[in-house]
């Protein structure tokens, strides 16, 4: 039965993307126990996948190299004699526990000069404007070889359990219908959609009997404040009082999510939700939301528009700013309008 470890990204949505890689590897290597490296804040969401045997958190700082304690982790894996490992960080140091856990068989893309570390080595055409998606799936396969297409799409277990003491631990009410806002975004403001636009949102989703829960990390807690109190009370800031589990959990129950580019919006897309996704200074073109539930909304015809850059370097913030509320309440309606049979009737 071959064993394969997987280097995780360090970045919620990539993990995500990286799922259908996973599925590949199911499908061309049947029995094959598949582990994961990765850190403390995306481990719960590889705990989630249900390709994944094992998750191994590692103790390491983000950006820190900590040579010594890659040598003892590897040192460490040595003992479990895996048959393959995948690098999905294109960085040097991801690529050390690999080689010091003397794995026979170690694949990624160059990234930073990595020859002797990886001893199968992928090339990214600059060229090409591929997915994230393809790109990690890309390494289920040997250097050169096809991309098998179409790419699995990517699955969250629930925990029903943990949602019925989340829900009992934060007093809600789900006698309502839920509608999930996901107010942050990790890279920046620049890909925030504005928090009055949120707030008037919620108050015309209220106002129709609708409860907003607005879920995100503790750095989210803020603003989710913020987005509260404009709203007159319409949403209820649960950023930064549940772990990533648990929002995984809550999503589960929403009947639309509304999202910014980031993380929890590819959360949302591997739950299946109806999904609008809010697009300015970043671009679909390459980590769209993997879901046929996925509406993407942006500003059209913007010179500006995708900057990638984590604030407006014109200070108009046009992008967000001009991509009005009522926009994305038309388009929670018509998902929620869907006749049964369609994509946005798959609700809980």
């Amino acid at each position: 039965m071959p064993q394969i470890l997987i280097v995780a990204p360090s970045w919620v949505g990539d993990t995500l993307l990286a799922q259908p890689l996973l599925a590949r590897l199911q499908q061309k290597l049947p029995g094959v126990v598949i582990d994961a490296l990765a850190p403390a804040w995306t481990a719960p969401l590889l705990a989630r996948m249900p390709e994944v045997a094992e998750v191994i958190q590692t103790p390491f700082e983000h950006g820190r190299l900590q040579l010594a304690q890659r040598w003892r982790l590897g040192r460490r894996l040595r003992a479990r004699h895996y048959d393959e490992a995948i690098v999905l960080p294109n960085s040097f140091k991801s690529a050390l526990v690999p080689f010091f856990a003397d794995i026979p068989l170690r694949a990624g893309y160059v990234g930073e000069s990595r020859y002797g570390l990886l001893n199968i080595t992928h090339k990214l055409d600059e060229k090409k404007r591929i997915l994230m998606a393809e790109r990690y799936a890309q390494l289920a396969e040997r250097p050169g070889a096809p991309l098998i297409l179409p790419l699995a799409r990517s699955t969250l277990i629930v925990d029903q359990a943990n949602l019925i003491i989340t829900v009992s631990r934060l007093g809600l009410d789900r006698r309502r219908s839920v509608i999930a806002f996901c107010p942050g975004a990790e890279f920046g403001p620049a890909k925030r959609w504005p928090a009055r636009h949120f707030a008037e949102l919620a108050r015309r989703l209220g106002a129709q009997g609708h409860v907003v829960w607005l879920i995100g990390s503790a750095k989210d807690k803020a603003l989710g404040r913020d987005i509260a109190s404009l709203s007159g009370g319409a949403a209820l800031n649960l950023c930064g009082r549940t772990d990533l589990g648990a929002a995984v959990d809550l999503l589960s129950v929403a009947r639309a999510v509304v999202s910014n580019d980031s993380g929890l919006m590819h959360v949302a897309a591997a739950l299946d939700k109806p999904l609008v996704a809010l697009y300015g200074s970043s671009s679909p073109e390459h980590t769209p939301p993997l879901a046929a539930a996925a509406r993407i909304l942006r500003v059209e015809g913007l010179a500006c528009s995708p900057c990638y850059r984590r604030e407006c370097p014109l200070g108009h913030f046009r992008c967000m700013n001009e991509l009005a509320p009522q926009r994305v309440l038309a388009e929670i309606e018509s998902k929620l309008a869907c006749k049964p049979g369609s994509v946005g009737s798959r609700l809980p």
